[in-house]
């Protein structure tokens, strides 16, 4: 079985979509289609059912999935493995981050270690945090930098790279910024604009007002911090952001008993074996640190 088949079937049931699978592995649509309609061929056998626009995988599929997997992974690090004794730094780092940290936290990182390891092909994955935690959980993707979990899963290597404080932001006309001194009741009477508060970020806001038995009013998520400034710069709600965020028609208001902050580094499975080439993109984040 050709595990290019294996890993169409794998971006296809992991993205639920073949267009979306197509720009993960790189690839026209039709080619997908094409590798997934051979995989069936060899299998005599259904591995998704295609309804409208909607793609399940069939019980044959959810069968197939975590032996593809194993398989692709285990093929990895066979490669992994001859490379590293040549001692070569080279191969494929199959990685992930959010859009913020790759916005503005990895771009000195990936620029030096391109610079030195220039025979490593990075495969960045930009996804939400805690599905890049999904994705080392089960086993797809080696090294991961995002948001950490406000409690690490136990297995699970999670390095803090970066002490990331979260200051609450309005709009400049916002009535909140008019009020000469802010608690965190004021803000429970005011619309938010949050990431989702399933989101590791989301979380720790929450467990603020819960620990004040506070309503929170969230009349708009979104889990892209560039679109939660743009929102609150409108007027649109009050939100938290990185300080790094902050400029122009937003600003800054203290609020008394509301301190938040979140921790950013990377993480990966403890039951994995590192390849050098994730071993020198920890060293290059510890250097950041």
């Amino acid at each position: 079985m050709d595990t290019q088949y294996l890993e169409a079937f794998c971006a296809v049931a992991d993205t639920g979509s073949f267009s979306a699978a197509a720009l993960q592995l790189h690839l026209t649509q039709p080619a997908v289609s094409k590798r997934i309609a051979s995989l069936e061929d060899q299998l005599d056998c259904r591995v998704f059912d295609r309804i409208g626009r909607r793609i399940d995988l069939t019980e044959a599929g959810r069968d197939l999935l975590p032996r593809a997997n194993r398989i692709l992974r285990e093929l990895e690090e066979a490669k992994r493995s001859i490379m590293d004794k040549s001692g070569e730094i080279a191969g494929t780092l199959n990685m992930a981050t959010s859009h913020h940290i790759g916005l503005h936290r990895l771009p000195p990182v990936l620029r030096h270690y391109s610079e030195h390891y220039p025979k490593v092909k990075l495969a960045i994955d930009f996804i939400d945090s805690e599905k890049a935690t999904e994705k080392i959980l089960h086993g797809q993707l080696e090294l991961a930098v995002v948001t950490l979990a406000p409690q690490t899963h136990p297995k699970m290597v999670a390095e803090k790279i970066w002490h990331d404080p979260l200051i609450c932001v309005v709009a400049n006309e916002h009535p909140l910024k008019q009020m000469s001194q802010v608690d965190i009741a004021d803000l429970s009477h005011y619309p938010a604009i949050l990431p989702d508060l399933s989101t590791f970020t989301g979380q720790i806001l929450k467990r603020q007002f819960d620990a004040f038995n506070l309503p929170l009013d969230v009349s708009m998520a979104t889990n892209y911090l560039e679109t939660i400034k743009m929102m609150v710069s409108i007027g649109l709600g009050w939100s938290v952001l990185p300080a790094s965020l902050i400029d122009g028609p937003i600003c800054h208001i203290p609020v008394q008993q509301l301190d938040i902050s979140r921790e950013l580094g990377c993480i990966y499975h403890q039951g994995r074996s590192l390849s050098k080439a994730a071993q020198v993109f920890i060293e290059e984040l510890r250097r950041q640190r």
